[in-house]
């Protein structure tokens, strides 16, 4: 190694290059997107359809630190979906709406400084946008719009609250943002 290297960059007495950041990068998201699909799919019975509290929703609060982030959800929601009575439809229009909440959570919180603010972002935008999967639900299995709303944006609002907990307590003891 080359001393003083633009591409090199010192982190905790180890000297990391450019490429091995991004290979860290790929693998915490690579992390991320696999808990998601085992918390999705570990809880099945509670993951899927007009009532439920997908416990996975919990680590959207993660997207409010690093872009990639809102990748591995998405890429999890995904892979998780493919197991949903739904098919297709859910494997791209729930990960669609995963991005789409994720991304704005994202943007959004680059708004504010506060950790806090930042998961209130990703709380209020995460829950609200539980309106797609009411749709979905209501377009697919005729499920009564309104009342799935409800249904789902409540078992969303309680994940998220959980996750912004958890996130933000963890948030305090390491870097997400990097």
């Amino acid at each position: 190694m080359v001393r003083n290297h633009p591409t090199i960059k010192k982190l905790g007495g180890i000297k990391l290059d450019n490429s091995h950041q991004k290979l860290v990068g790929l693998i915490k998201a690579a992390l991320v997107a696999a808990i998601y699909v085992v918390l999705t799919i570990a809880l099945i019975m509670f993951s899927y359809g007009p009532v439920q509290f997908r416990l996975s929703e919990m680590l959207n609060n993660l997207a409010v630190f690093h872009k990639r982030y809102v990748w591995a959800l998405t890429l999890g929601c995904v892979i998780a979906n493919l197991w949903s009575s739904l098919g297709a439809v859910d494997v791209i229009f729930g990960s669609l709406e995963t991005f789409l909440m994720t991304g704005i959570s994202y943007l959004l919180s680059k708004l504010v400084k506060k950790t806090w603010q930042k998961l209130a972002i990703a709380v209020v935008i995460c829950t609200f946008s539980m309106w797609i999967i009411a749709l979905e639900l209501y377009v697919i299995s005729q499920a009564p719009f309104w009342a799935t709303y409800l249904s789902v944006a409540l078992g969303e609002l309680g994940s998220m609250i959980l996750g912004a907990i958890l996130i933000g307590i963890i948030s305090t003891k390491v870097d997400l943002t990097k």
